[in-house]
């Protein structure tokens, strides 16, 4: 009598389901909503996430890739911490203990706003040197003495170290990118007008609230403006992708 074989073949078990860099994007968007394809490849660059590849050399990406994107990613907005402290973190074993963010009920329209904003104007965060800065985000410094020179960025002098923030850091990345297209300083005189004009606008909205004396008032005012602000930029992502299919199909 022939025995049947009962043991699970390798072929037949279950293969972790791997993810293209496009779709792990995606997946990233709602919560990261300025995530990019390029932002993804910097991190990679930088040796803190590590994709499979297949052998024509596309990424591939798996569960745990996901979520330790999104480790750094947090790291990056909550903590303000610079790439080589995140590094620190996941080699101690961060990547793993982070527990997955609950998706926000659908009956709180509030809650919902603040999970897909990650506008903050309430405090400037970490501050990094010149040298962080464009060791992180691989700028020319050339390009950021530009954008200082056309009032993109300021920064800030201490001890005749100059400085940046959280956003001043992020403009800088952002910057660069545009730069591979010929984008430079000297362009980003339309971007900074549009968002003179939105900050004047959502100040308009906000002044009276934003002055009061009343501190929960003015605490409500602060969240309102980062709500507005996660809403416009979501409304020029929108408008951007409309003329940009015009575009496309001239």
């Amino acid at each position: 009598m022939a025995v049947q074989d009962t043991s699970i073949r390798t072929e037949d078990a279950p293969r972790e389901k791997a993810m293209t860099i496009g779709a792990v994007c995606k997946a990233l968007e709602q919560e990261f909503p300025d995530i990019s394809i390029s932002k993804i490849r910097y991190l990679e660059d930088q040796k803190l996430v590590a994709p499979r590849r297949t052998p024509g050399g596309y990424r591939l990406y798996s569960a745990s890739d996901v979520q330790r994107l999104r480790t750094i990613l947090r790291l990056q907005r909550d903590e303000f911490l610079p790439l080589r402290v995140i590094r620190q973190e996941l080699a101690s074993g961060r990547a793993a203990e982070e527990a997955p963010v609950a998706a926000p009920d659908h009956g709180d329209a509030q809650a919902r706003r603040r999970h897909r904003s990650s506008v903050s104007v309430r405090a400037q965060g970490a501050l990094y040197s010149l040298d962080d800065v464009l060791e992180e985000t691989r700028a020319e410094p050339g390009l950021v003495a530009e954008l200082e020179e056309y009032g993109v960025i300021k920064g800030e002098q201490r001890a005749g170290v100059k400085y940046y923030d959280e956003t001043e850091r992020e403009i800088i990345r952002a910057v660069t990118e545009l730069a591979r297209y010929g984008v430079g300083g000297r362009n980003l005189r339309a971007f900074r007008t549009s968002a003179d004009r939105e900050s004047a606008l959502l100040q308009q909205i906000l002044a009276p609230a934003l002055r009061s004396r009343n501190t929960q008032r003015r605490k409500e005012a602060l969240e309102a403006l980062e709500n507005l602000a996660a809403v416009t930029t979501h409304l020029k992502h929108l408008l951007l992708v409309r003329d940009l299919r015009k575009i496309a199909g001239q």
